[in-house]
């Protein structure tokens, strides 16, 4: 497996992603998910629709609780063909009560913790602590990656608007 250093850091320490570097235009890596049911989910469950895959090391963080939050509340100006699924390897239970707790309704939360498949494929699984980093992802009807966004610090947010002009540039 590939594996690429010093691509990211975490509170300025650089850090080691496993898996390769997605480009926008190539097709996009298949994976499977856990729903908070606890069912398998696919990427090509909502193959029909645009989907952007907000990627975050974990909920119970700030950070990724604000992009999260940020994601569900600029969905509600989105289309129902688009999908926004919030990854990481939080165990479905605690994505479930995340999203109760903060009122997310348009945003899906899916953990990446037992079928370990997402965080390879798209490379964004952080060596050193068995975490996802936090990354963008959009990806059009034909399963085209449109939008690429591997954030350089762990701790700072995604450029929202440039993953939103992609999704309505795939629309």
């Amino acid at each position: 497996m590939t594996e690429r250093e010093g691509v990211i850091t975490f509170q300025g320490k650089p850090l080691t992603l496993i898996g390769p570097a997605i480009q926008p235009g190539s097709e996009a890596p298949h994976f499977t998910l856990t729903a908070n049911d606890l069912s398998d989910l696919r990427c090509d469950t909502y193959r029909d629709k645009i989907r952007v895959l907000s990627v975050v090391p974990s909920l119970d963080t700030p950070v990724c609780a604000t992009q999260t939050r940020t994601f569900n509340q600029r969905a509600t100006q989105l289309s129902n063909d688009v999908v926004v699924l919030t990854i990481s390897m939080d165990l479905p239970f605690a994505q479930k009560r995340f999203c109760g707790a903060e009122g997310i309704e348009r945003v899906i939360t899916a953990s990446d913790y037992k079928h370990r498949s997402f965080g390879p494929a798209y490379g964004v699984l952080i060596k050193e602590l068995g975490l996802l980093t936090r990354a963008v992802f959009v990806l059009d009807r034909r399963n085209k990656v449109v939008h690429v966004e591997y954030v350089p610090e762990v701790t700072h947010e995604p450029n929202y608007d440039a993953a939103l002009a992609a999704v309505k540039a795939a629309t």
